[in-house]
């Protein structure tokens, strides 16, 4: 017997294994299967389509499609077998949907959709294999996630018809069509019943159904019934009329002229060729089963995102002597550009500032176009009068915050800068100073560049605590993304400014980076990849961090690691005398990183109040505390995710 029935894994809709195949003769069963080859080639003819698979491609068998596989040479072929009924609680029309890949053209398979289909694969197998805690319900979830995103990128009507994507109305209605001539292709089906249910003329039915199902009415119809009846030459002794009549043909004749067009044999030859007994279909069936294990070393590249992959190895281990001699100081950021300083003539500006300061507590800022024409100091024919009003406001207000300002004087007339030394040298003695020196003259710093969209992203915060601590690079940062008219934009939020703000008042991750660093004490007590142990007079800090390492030209050569897992480490403190408080800080993808947040939004071009409340409001680092009791040793296990970092603050708490 040809159709096969699968037996699924215990508790679930799946099956998987692994085979190196040399020919495996027409069959069929009623299961979804997706083939994946992952090394040499394998042949595969379904229906009266052939096909060659090379490694890293896909193929996709649906329920009660005839197919076979013949090996080119060694092979290793992954395959899953699904159960339709598991995707049909979630999409009711899951049995009657079919789904296509692109197994014809060059580089077909190379797009994104096939990526993720394989990662999708690659984590189904990863989690039958690994079986930890919980298993069945990750395989689940992740086969959902697999079945929703073949039917968003492989539904059978994409295949020649590609806009019915954008078309909800017309997917669904040369889906009905489909489904009802799959269900009824036996009995006798017409264009003009079809046209009439779906209130549209015959002749524009016809011209539709050739375009998007890629045949006339009648051929494609023809087409179900022969496909159909090679079940029955290879199944039944059913003789060749009357196989003709179950499937729907009105005479043999018209039978064996349409299934030579399509198999180029008569039905006659097709069943000569392929129907076989039990034993010898047995004896033709050759293929090794090997152990799932084994795929695992191909599917690795897919599964690095996957935070459960490698879950039960590498556990990073720390131990840290809270007595210990400080190794050296901690570098702390210094210095912010304040960008267009006119900018802080608007209160919402201010209001960005004063937190920037009030979080982190820069020690210099950089002030550009404190004589320019948007503070309004020109007055007169001549503009020999000068108005000091809005720089006097601006003085003040930086004074009010702490500042030391470094003034840029560059291009603006001597005249300007005399008057106004003299205007404020009585009021604030440090003026020669604020304007003689120079960004050259502080500690090295690194000013970034204008647009670059890493800017925006969860990245920038180990880059930047890997610059501070590790590299002793100090990054200058500006208050806000500033748009311009030389701007390009395609939203009104993210762009790739260098602002620890975005130009509409959201914090972006480098900011919760900044504060990590200011929380900081100022003796170091160790270091490593990805790690650094402070102490202050209030506690200790331990900050982590993955990557390990991102350097200036990972930025922007956007070389950026992309496929990074999660890491796990234990901290030992030994040493410890006191009770502590401790505070938590995770800043990942899911908690404060904002451009994040935006994409799960879809990525809207501007954001509507409500949005911008909710990512205002709600995009932080998640944080967390509780009382730690003195111990002679005191664990702290963490998990840091990709691109993220962690701050833990112990602070002497109350002896009880």
């Amino acid at each position: 017997m040809r159709k096969e029935y699968v037996e699924y894994m215990k508790d679930l809709p799946i099956n998987i294994y692994l085979a190196s195949i040399d020919q495996y003769p027409l069959h069929w069963q009623d299961a979804i299967e997706v083939i994946f080859v992952l090394e040499g080639s394998v042949r595969i003819g379904i229906e009266s389509e052939t096909y060659v698979l090379d490694k890293r491609e896909l193929e996709i068998i649906n329920p009660n499609e005839v197919y076979r596989m013949e090996g080119i040479g060694d092979n290793l072929v992954l395959i899953l077998q699904i159960d339709p009924v598991f995707f049909e609680k979630y999409y009711e029309d899951a049995r009657d949907t079919f789904y296509y890949t692109n197994s014809s053209d060059d580089n077909a398979q190379e797009e994104q959709e096939y990526y993720q289909l394989r990662t999708f694969i690659s984590v189904l197998v990863y989690e039958a294999v690994s079986k930890l805690d919980d298993y069945e319900d990750q395989i689940e979830d992740n086969l959902l996630s697999l079945m929703y995103h073949l039917l968003n990128n492989f539904h059978y009507l994409f295949y020649d018809e590609e806009s019915l994507k954008e078309d909800e109305i017309q997917l669904e209605r040369y889906h009905r069509i489909m489904k009802y001539l799959s269900n009824n292709y036996m009995d006798k089906v017409s264009l003009q019943d079809i046209a009439k249910k779906e209130f549209l003329s015959s002749q524009y039915l016809s011209y539709k159904i050739k375009e998007v199902f890629g045949h006339g009415f009648n051929e494609y119809l023809n087409q179900i019934r022969v496909e159909e009846s090679t079940k029955l030459l290879i199944d039944t002794d059913k003789s060749i009329s009357e196989i003709s009549e179950e499937v729907g043909f009105s005479h043999t004749r018209y039978y064996n002229k349409h299934f030579k067009i399509h198999y180029k044999c008569t039905p006659i030859q097709y069943r000569k060729k392929n129907k076989v007994s039990e034993k010898q279909l047995e004896q033709m069936r050759k293929i090794d089963y090997l152990s799932l294990k084994e795929a695992l070393p191909y599917l690795e590249g897919y599964l690095t995102d996957y935070e459960r992959f490698n879950f039960d190895n590498r556990i990073f281990k720390l131990d840290v002597d809270l007595k210990k001699d400080s190794i050296e100081e901690v570098l702390k950021p210094v210095v912010i550009d304040l960008g267009d300083i006119s900018l802080l003539l608007e209160e919402e500006n201010r209001k960005v500032l004063r937190e920037i300061q009030g979080e982190i507590g820069f020690k210099y800022c950089l002030v550009n176009n404190l004589f320019s024409d948007n503070m309004d100091i020109y007055r007169g024919k001549n503009r020999k009068f000068i108005n000091w009003t809005r720089v006097e406001n601006i003085l003040e207000f930086l004074e009010d915050l702490r500042f030391f300002p470094i003034i840029s004087t560059k291009n603006v007339e001597g005249y300007i800068v005399e008057n106004f030394k003299k205007t404020f040298s009585h009021i604030y003695d440090n003026l020669d100073k604020w304007l003689d020196m120079n960004q050259e003259d502080l500690e090295p710093v690194f000013p970034l560049e204008e647009i670059n969209h890493n800017h925006d992203t969860l990245f920038m915060a180990p880059y930047i605590l890997y610059s501070y601590t590790s590299d002793n690079r100090r990054m200058v940062f500006q208050m806000m993304d500033e748009i311009t008219k030389d701007t390009v934009l395609d939203n009104e939020t993210f762009f790739g400014g260098s602002g620890i703000f975005t130009a509409n008042y959201l914090n972006k991750p480098s900011f919760y980076a900044y504060k990590f660093l200011s929380l900081l004490g100022e003796e170091v007590l160790d270091k490593g990849d990805g790690y650094l142990i402070c102490r202050s007079e209030e506690g200790y800090q331990i900050l982590l961090y993955n990557p390990p390492k991102v350097s200036q030209e990972d930025i922007y050569s956007h070389s950026l690691p992309t496929k990074l897992k999660e890491k796990k480490i234990s901290i030992n403190l030994y040493n410890m005398d006191e009770d502590f408080q401790i505070t938590k800080y995770d800043l990942n993808r899911s908690h404060g990183s904002v451009y994040d947040k935006w994409i799960f939004l879809g990525r809207p071009g501007r954001l509507t109040a409500e949005q911008w409340t909710l990512l205002d409001n709600y995009v932080h680092p998640n944080v967390s505390f509780y009382y730690g009791k003195k111990a002679m040793v005191f664990n702290i296990l963490a998990t840091v995710k990709p691109n993220g970092c962690i701050l833990y603050t112990l602070n002497y708490g109350q002896k009880q």
